[in-house]
């Protein structure tokens, strides 16, 4: 029974504690990986967000709290940009413009626009309004309808909100979005996002993806750059 016991039992013994003790120093490399590669899921959908959020403040003068109005915003929105007409290392035309505004001392960007189309060499920037979907996003793999939700979280929508706040004594408007790990990492080892959490609090960091701030202007970064 001893010899059956060493030369058996024993060497299963050994090969499933050596088999626990790989498993439990590969599972927080596993978790890390696949962590690391939700995250990036989730960045890609803030990053997306504060490219409409700014755009859309600089339409209205705030941010929104609501995804869906950036939905609407990205179908129906109008940006507007400067469109320069004509070169100014074109020292003819500059000249020609300079000459125009000296004998029109109140000539508008319109009128001069209209020296421009009938073919006047004449140099001049004008401000165009342009659909924001014609403009914003236009990578191949982007979904709009994908911004509302949470990476991995069976559908949990992404947490938004925006404020105008008294920053030294001047109304500023500010906006923050944020994807929970609890949210984005559901599924995985529920101990390890304990942990992760916890590390996060014990730093002051908020415990998941984050971009922008309403208690604070921070330029509109996210806390992974």
């Amino acid at each position: 029974m001893k010899k059956i016991f060493t030369l058996i039992v024993l060497p299963i013994v050994i090969v499933a504690l050596c088999y626990a003790i790989y498993n439990s120093v590969q599972e927080p490399v596993r978790f890390n990986k696949e962590k690391d590669e939700r995250s990036q899921v989730g960045i890609q959908r803030l990053k997306d967000i504060r490219t409409l959020q700014d755009a859309f403040k600089g339409s209205y003068g705030h941010f929104t709290e609501s995804i869906d109005s950036l939905i609407d915003f990205y179908n129906t929105g109008k940006i507007k940009i400067v469109k320069q007409l004509g070169s100014r290392d074109d020292s003819a035309a500059v000249a020609n413009t300079e000459a125009l505004k000296k004998k029109h001392r109140k000539i508008t960007n319109e009128q001069l626009l209209e020296y421009y189309e009938k073919g006047m060499n004449i140099v001049l920037a004008i401000d165009i309004e342009i659909p924001v979907k014609d403009t914003l996003l236009k990578r191949a793999d982007f979904v709009l309808g994908d911004l509302k939700y949470i990476p991995f979280s069976d559908n949990k929508e992404t947490i938004m909100k925006a404020v105008i706040k008294k920053v030294s004594g001047v109304d500023v408007p500010l906006f923050e979005a944020c994807m929970p790990y609890d949210d984005i990492l559901k599924g995985m080892d529920h101990q390890l996002i304990v942990n992760l959490k916890a590390e996060s609090e014990r730093m002051n960091k908020y415990p998941g993806l984050k971009v922008g701030s309403i208690d604070a202007p921070n330029n509109n970064a996210g806390n992974w750059e």
